[in-house]
């Protein structure tokens, strides 16, 4: 996936939760599928202009909020969560191959959970 589409998945996922909705609410007001936002935010989905409108109306904001990168908030919640990403990578380099399979499920399983709120 582009860094683009990280981003701005990473970004549509900030407002929502600074703004109290689910993603369930998010799919509905913008009559999209949950998968379809969860796929957004996570950056794994290139939506068209009219999707991409249908969220912005959703989360009732207007275009330039989500474009606008350069919010130091945004960008030290990004920097920080690269650095505890790198410090996760060291920490599993050293466990076993089984440690590191099941911290995958548990971070998964945890995942799915934190993706329907």
């Amino acid at each position: 996936m582009s860094d683009f589409l990280k981003l701005v998945g990473e970004q549509i996922r900030y407002i929502r939760k600074a703004k109290g909705l689910t993603q369930q609410t998010l799919a509905e007001k913008s009559n999209l599928q949950l998968s379809y936002i969860s796929d957004v935010e996570r950056g794994e989905r290139n939506i068209s202009l009219e999707t991409l409108e249908k969220i912005i109306t959703s989360l009732e904001i207007a275009p330039i909020e989500l474009f606008n990168f350069n919010s130091t908030d945004i960008e030290n919640d990004l920097i920080e969560k690269r650095m505890i990403i790198e410090s996760l990578r060291a920490l599993l380099q050293e466990r076993r191959i089984d440690e590191v399979r099941f911290i995958r499920n548990v971070a998964q399983e945890f995942v799915k959970t934190v993706d329907n709120d």
